[in-house]
């Protein structure tokens, strides 16, 4: 059996986190052995008390889960969780191979699922309302008897109580008096409401003294306000899901749980300093299940601390406390200053130290950056989704010029329609750079993609730097105006250098030439960012 870790939090209250078993369930996310062990690895080192690493029995890919993560994993911080169900009807505990599991799985701390609601015990179960009791009983027994520790979910515990309260909390008191730690009530449906969920955790905790738990699914946008109700009203155990990943809509959400512990309540729920890594360790973990991260997501997203209006900005100049709950360094996140439209001189200031350019007290250049902003943004383009294309204005302001790696001469991008079907893309540029005329020809499966191949065709030779350099994403919009074909293009590109991204805009008549200022900004970006000086 796994040992509790030494570096474990107190037990006073408990985070635990689901998101190897119900966050899993969300549709999208298919996980591995691999991948389970990896999430298992971040969740541990952000410092969660308990990881319930799924079903084991139940499939093979859980079984081969635990037996992998007790020879791999040396948990430091986190106890590893196997969930399972009580005893089937009308079977002996012994008898019944899926508890027999939940021993052989190793892990120190068991999770068992019990109905708490009367016709659920009826119609899904198909027996007595007795006999789920001593379902309940008995396995908690044998599973304390073989020395595991013991919680006991209380599935569709608020529907169930709503329906037959003095039913929902005897399964309550059977189970702790069995010798389960901890009572999960969980709202299965996901369709409580804070209030609701005060006033029952209050009486339930008063009624059979029970340490409570709450396990809170987001079908009303209340996830997490429902758990942090349940902690108002007494319950030390709350269990959540990475990014609020889980089946429908998701579960509560760990990340701003917790930071609303730590932060709001002033509880420490994590060892100390493993706050501060709360934006990595959502992000790391959305890569692992191959999902974008929510840049909105409340904390950790990239926008969580962005600022946009020039009203906000000219407060947060003076403070930035004025228009932030708290500070980003908080949970690992940043400010953000978003240069737009609505830009004054506050938000161009600040975005310029954000970048490290000086605009010291000219309050000319300022006014003639917001200017160009504004008469740029009126044009079609969009300067809070490429802050580099903004850095390179902004450095031209400042200048009194453009910064110029290479100069232009021509370029052309031709499609060919062929007999059989098929399309060859051919792309042509003519530059000069470093006193040297280039040209350059190169073939790609799209004609923006020839086009971006001819540009590194011409360049790599003079500028190695580029061979690190690859377009990661693409976006076109048609913007309002002229109709159909005679639209103006907006595209966004975003190119990486293996360290980091960077996004640069382009807005024209056609798509090739909107993509082709975006590729322009992209190259003239990237070969600043790697530090080499531009062309005199």
């Amino acid at each position: 059996m796994t040992d509790v870790p030494e570096a474990a939090v107190p037990d006073a209250f408990h985070v635990f986190d689901t998101t190897l078993r119900d966050g899993a369930q969300r549709e999208g996310i298919n996980l591995t052995v691999a991948d389970k062990l990896t999430i298992a690895r971040h969740l541990d080192d952000y410092g969660v008390g308990f990881i319930e690493g799924g079903w084991p029995g139940a499939n093979p890919r859980d079984t081969e889960f635990f037996q992998r993560a007790r020879a791999e994993i040396d948990f430091r911080h986190a106890q590893l969780v196997a969930f399972g169900a009580t005893r089937k009807a009308g079977v002996r505990v012994e008898d019944d191979p899926q508890v027999a599991a939940l021993l052989d799985s190793g892990a120190p701390v068991i999770t068992l699922v019990a109905k708490s609601h009367v016709r659920h015990v009826e119609l899904a179960l198909r027996t007595t309302p007795e006999e789920n009791l001593a379902m309940v009983r008995d396995t908690i027994a044998h599973l304390r008897a073989h020395g595991r520790r013991v919680f006991l979910d209380c599935e569709h515990f608020f529907d169930g109580y709503a329906l037959d309260p003095t039913y929902a909390k005897e399964v309550v008191r059977t189970a702790a008096d069995a010798g389960a730690d901890v009572v999960v009530l969980c709202d299965t449906n996901g369709g409580m409401l804070p209030a609701q969920v005060t006033a029952v955790v209050r009486t339930v905790l008063a009624d059979t003294g029970a340490r409570l738990g709450i396990h809170a699914q987001d079908d009303t946008g209340c996830a997490v306000a429902n758990t942090l109700a349940a902690v108002d009203a007494g319950a030390t155990h709350v269990q959540c899901t990475a990014n609020g990943y889980g089946e429908r809509v998701g579960n509560s959400n760990l990340f701003p749980v917790v930071a609303a512990l730590e932060l709001k309540y002033g509880r420490q729920v994590l060892p100390a300093g493993k706050l501060a890594e709360t934006t990595r360790i959502s992000h790391a973990i959305a890569e692992v299940v191959n999902l974008t991260p929510s840049t909105h997501q409340p904390y950790v997203g990239v926008s969580a601390f962005a600022h946009k209006a020039g009203l906000h900005a000219s407060a947060i100049k003076v403070d930035p406390d004025l228009y932030q709950h708290m500070d980003p360094a908080l949970v690992g996140n940043t400010m953000r200053m978003l240069v737009s439209d609505m830009a004054g001189r506050a938000s161009i200031e600040l975005k310029g130290k954000e970048l490290g350019i000086d605009l010291g007290d000219d309050r000319e250049l300022v006014g003639r950056v917001v200017e160009r902003v504004k008469e740029r943004e009126l044009a079609g383009y969009t300067y809070e989704a490429a802050d580099a294309s903004f850095e390179l204005l902004l450095r031209a302001e400042v200048d009194g010029k453009p910064l110029r790696y290479f100069t232009v001469e021509s370029w052309r991008a031709i499609v060919e329609d062929r007999p059989d079907g098929t399309h060859a893309n051919e792309a042509t540029v003519k530059l000069w750079a470093k006193g040297e005329r280039i040209v350059a020809t190169a073939e790609g499966n799209g004609p923006v993609n020839a086009l971006d191949r001819a540009l590194r065709v011409a360049l790599e030779r003079i500028y190695p730097e580029l061979a690190s350099m690859e377009l990661v994403d693409y976006k076109v919009r048609i913007l309002e105006g002229a109709l159909g074909t005679g639209s103006i293009t907006r595209v966004l590109v975003s190119t990486s250098d293996g360290r980091g991204e960077w996004s640069t805009v382009g807005v024209a008549e056609n798509v090739i030439a909107a993509s082709w200022q975006a590729l322009d900004d992209a190259y003239a970006y990237g070969l600043l960012r790697a530090g080499v000086a531009p062309q005199a």
